[in-house]
């Protein structure tokens, strides 16, 4: 991938099941933060998969939009756009009807010292979400950070793991993931929450946060030592998938690639690619931040990118000086201080 257009393309090309299953669930399709980081990339996969569906189902991405520019994109590839900020209850109040809702709003970088605007927008702000929207089919962006650290000989969390979060961050997501779990069994609102673990593409995620700093010549902190991590055209197609497993109470999948990751193995193998020197410091901890993402990959299939064309991708985009998001994950931190 050598350039943003082909980047978009590869995120937003569906494959048949993603359109086999829409063809199974009737009406529009909202997308509540649009504007986010997965947002984007999971509206242009959403139209074109309704596209290939059929059906005349709309795509509505809701986000506050500013003057990026991304809504008059969206709107160029025939999704439906709204500006709007739905923290206020008259522009939530506003928003259209849809018997589908994607709801990706979330607060993670820089929450730190705001520690109380994180929890009103990660716990307070879905259950006013599932009031408006009770009865549709609701799929909610959750966190593996729900989870403790846990061994690393260890196969990683699954969903019936008992949870264990660190830090503010990750409480104000179990405290998202209970308040939506309250409300769906309330106003019997069929809910899934996606607990994901490092989505990856070309301009973020945990690789280029590597590939950059081997690049700047930094040394690689090997204490968080091990992570997961997927290709973020396959976590997209999961969560627009996942409309079908929304039920009450709320069903629950994480999201993740198969491999268990070692930090210092991936970091050299950028390094070799990028042809540079890579050094590190630190040890790595007997515990990391990890999930277990079987139950996905039972129900939808592995990642159709491996993690040795992440590798590859990730070195030729950061290499070539190509763009880059500028939003490190944090993902070295033990403390869940973001």
């Amino acid at each position: 991938m050598e350039s943003v257009a082909e980047l978009e393309d590869r995120l937003s090309t569906p494959r048949t099941a993603l359109v086999d299953d829409l063809r199974k669930i009737d009406g529009d399709l909202l997308v509540l933060g649009a504007g986010g980081k997965l947002g984007p990339s999971l509206v242009r996969l959403a139209v074109r998969a309704a596209e290939a569906a059929g059906g005349g189902r709309r795509v509505i991405a809701v986000s506050r939009f500013g003057e990026s520019g991304l809504a008059d994109e969206l709107r160029a590839i025939g999704a439906t756009t709204i500006a709007a900020d739905i923290a206020d209850d008259t522009a939530l109040g506003d928003l259209p009807d849809a018997p589908n809702v994607v709801f990706l709003v979330g607060a993670k970088f820089g929450t730190s010292g705001r520690e109380a605007a994180t929890w009103y927008t990660n716990a307070f702000l879905p259950g006013r979400v599932v009031q408006r929207f009770r009865g549709s089919r609701i799929v909610a962006l959750s966190t593996g950070n729900v989870y403790p650290l846990t061994p690393v000989a260890a196969a990683g969390p699954t969903e019936d793991t008992p949870l264990g979060p660190v830090g503010e961050y990750a409480m104000s997501c179990l405290g998202r993931e209970r308040i939506l779990e309250h409300s769906a069994v309330v106003s019997g609102t069929p809910t899934a929450l996606i607990r994901l673990n490092y989505a990856v593409e070309m301009r973020y995620g945990l690789l280029v946060d590597l590939a950059g700093a081997i690049l700047a010549g930094e040394p690689i902190d090997l204490t968080m030592g091990h992570a997961n991590m997927v290709w973020q055209g396959y976590a997209n197609e999961v969560v627009l998938r996942a409309l079908l497993l929304a039920d009450v109470p709320p069903a629950v999948l994480n999201v993740t690639g198969p491999e268990l990751v070692s930090i210092r193995q991936v970091a050299a193998a950028l390094a070799a690619r990028l042809d540079v020197p890579v050094r590190f410091t630190g040890q790595e901890a007997d515990t990391a931040l990890l999930s277990n993402a079987g139950r996905c990959h039972r129900l939808f299939g592995y990642p159709d990118v491996t993690l040795d064309e992440l590798l590859d991708y990730t070195a030729a985009w950061v290499g070539s000086g190509l763009p880059s998001l500028n939003k490190p994950t944090g993902f070295q931190r033990r403390d869940g201080r973001f």
